[in-house]
């Protein structure tokens, strides 16, 4: 039989999926690694620690099937977006950590670029805003903070990549210092009209561009690596969000997924259009094949399945995710409790990177059942956010039209969180029988490159549905609970 290899290296794990000709999953593997925490609203990854958990998960995954490298016929990588690595061309050691999509460091810096009036030129050109988030700023302050960093990577010492690009120079040996569209597309550095890496914006952040790794369509020729004892080739890349966006066959213009995973990310296929939106939200790459860009406004939420990780973690009211449903259903119905998880800042359409968590309406009533509801809520009430702005942007391109909201990630199996998603949305939601939708959408980009998986007309004739959930709250108590939504964002945001 023919398999093809999923790498789905994420925010707080690495996972190997196999699938095989059919594209049904045969086995997985997954291991969580370290989250590090040097500094208030810092967050980075040691790249050592995440190879170790790919290599395993890669020869666990194998095992358990009981084949070996020559039975995979492509490898596909999906990786967490925008987290930063440097590293040295000639040993392949990381300068300094990985600074994670998380990490708020350069919020001071990305002020300044915003006062020195840079926003407006930098969002024309990348589709980004002046944010922390993305990788070039990230990669700016490394090449500023690590002593020498700078005069090694003006002499051609230091490369730089996002996780794929770490992840498949470490696989193939230093042959291939590549990414793909869009990886390229989150950094802040890539110009997604040109689809090259812009040298304003490069020469704004002082980056050398020599750096950069050479820009690939999704599937592609990424180089061959011999890790799992025989040669296979790397044949499939794209960032987690967009590689979801594949796995839910979202091809069509106007049609739209929400992944729920540690933060929850909406896009919606604009086709061959760069929307430039009015809304704060972001113009990004959805998938390129065959050179050609297919465009996606992206609403970004930093904080969504790690609300439930906090209840768990850092409160320790709950000791599995699974719990949070039925403390749900034990809430006081009376209560009316908003968590805004600030956590690390407020995304779309907001984009305040100083704003914090807060919790409204406590009464002495208030207890471990109505933080889970408020918890889940969270989710719902920031997409609805995320779907507003989309349905402003788009109203000069003929409107949203009768909005289908295709959903996956973790919190996507909580049945509770996703009828409430619905009812807040006023719109049906449909969650698919697969929802390993980011691994399956790269190991379809591995497996059409192969020739072992059909293309994206083929591909979503096999896209089934699991369960659809409608709206059933009445509207009246649908919009005083977004009024009081809105209400608790703007007590929390500082700007």
């Amino acid at each position: 039989m023919t398999y093809i290899l999923a790498i789905d290296q994420g925010t707080t794990s690495s996972r190997a999926i196999l699938f095989d000709a059919a594209m049904k999953i045969t086995s997985t593997a997954q291991q969580e690694f370290p989250q590090h925490f040097p500094d208030s609203g810092w967050v980075e990854h040691d790249v050592e620690e995440i190879w170790a958990t790919v290599e395993a998960t890669c020869r666990d995954v194998l095992t358990k099937q009981g084949i070996t490298a020559a039975d995979v016929a492509g490898i596909g990588i999906t990786n967490q977006r925008e987290t930063t690595v440097v590293w040295d061309r000639a040993t392949g050691a990381a300068v300094h950590k990985a600074i994670v999509w998380q990490d708020r460091r350069t919020s001071a810096f990305c002020d300044g670029l915003k006062a020195a009036g840079h926003e407006a030129d930098v969002t024309a050109r990348t589709g980004l805003l002046l944010d922390p988030y993305f990788s070039g700023t990230k990669l700016a302050w490394i090449l500023d903070n690590v002593p020498g960093a700078r005069a090694r990577a003006e002499a051609g010492d230091l490369l730089f990549g996002t996780i794929d690009s770490w992840l498949i120079w470490r696989m193939t040996g230093g042959a291939s210092h590549v990414t793909d569209a869009t990886n390229a597309c989150r950094t802040m550095l890539y110009n997604i009209h040109e689809g090259a890496w812009d040298e304003t914006v490069c020469g704004l952040l002082n980056i050398p561009m020599g750096m950069l790794p050479e820009v690939r369509d999704c599937a592609s020729d990424f180089g061959t690596t011999e890790i799992l004892g025989a040669s296979v080739k790397i044949l499939g890349v794209a960032g987690d969000q967009q590689a979801a966006t594949l796995g839910q066959a979202c091809f069509g213009k106007g049609m739209l997924k929400s992944t729920y995973g540690t933060g929850c990310f909406a896009l919606l296929n604009t086709g061959d259009t760069p929307v430039a939106s009015t809304h704060r939200l972001l113009t990004t790459v959805a998938y390129q094949l065959d050179g050609k860009p297919t465009y996606a406004l992206e609403g970004s939420i930093f904080i969504a399945g790690a609300v439930v990780q906090w209840l768990r973690d850092g409160l320790g009211i709950i000791g599995s995710a699974s719990e949070t449903q039925a403390l749900a259903e034990q809430a006081d119905a009376a209560q009316r409790l908003y968590l805004v998880p600030a956590f690390t800042g407020l995304g779309a359409p907001h984009w305040d990177a100083e704003a914090r968590g807060a919790i409204y309406g406590l009464t002495r009533g208030s207890g471990p059942a109505e933080f889970a509801r408020a918890a889940l809520e969270s989710v719902g009430y920031q997409t609805r956010d995320l779907l507003e702005a989309m349905a402003a942007d788009m109203e000069g391109q003929g409107g949203l039209g009768d909005t289908v909201l295709r959903v996956d990630g973790g919190m996507s199996a909580s049945d509770w969180a996703m009828q409430f998603l619905s009812d807040i949305l006023g719109a049906p939601v449909d969650r698919p029988e697969v929802l390993e939708t980011t691994a399956l959408g790269v190991a379809w980009l591995a497996g059409m490159q192969a020739g072992v998986y059909p293309g994206p007309e083929e591909f979503a004739k096999g896209w089934a549905l699991q369960q659809q959930f409608a709206p059933t709250m009445p509207e009246a108590d649908r919009e005083t609970r977004y009024t009081g939504w809105q209400d608790a964002v703007r007590r929390t945001l500082t700007v």
